[in-house]
């Protein structure tokens, strides 16, 4: 099966969030996630850009009534950087928890630039 994607983990934040979870929903994030990497077009229940975050996307879990998400970024066209994760209760995605994604995606960028700069003064030696 031909994969349209790549997932990348950022650090330790979706592994903390998804060590947390039942063996069951472990399953069904594996599939979702399965599902992001070989789907030409990723169907909107599954992932969905958020309005107002510039790039910053979740990915859309349901199982047994609870909804899970997990906040990513494209990075060179076809690479999912997962971020974090969390259970949501609420009709509304929670400010901190949103926050913090877009934090992490910052430090995300930050530190890929920090490593080109530093691959580059590397090899002007």
């Amino acid at each position: 099966m031909e994969r349209y994607r790549q997932i990348i983990y950022f650090k330790n934040y979706f592994f903390d969030f998804f060590e947390q979870q039942t063996e069951k929903v472990k399953e069904k994030i594996d599939y979702v996630l399965f599902v992001v990497t070989v789907a030409n077009r990723i169907p909107q229940k599954f992932f969905q850009h958020l309005e107002g975050t510039n790039g910053l996307y979740e990915i859309r879990v349901e199982f047994q009534g609870n909804i899970y998400r997990i906040f990513c970024c494209f990075d060179e066209g076809q690479v999912v950087i997962l971020f974090n994760g969390f259970q949501k209760k609420t009709q509304k995605t929670p400010s901190g928890e949103l926050e913090k994604a877009v934090k992490i995606m910052n430090e995300y960028f930050d530190e890929k630039l920090k490593h080109k700069q530093n691959e580059s003064k590397r090899s002007k030696k």
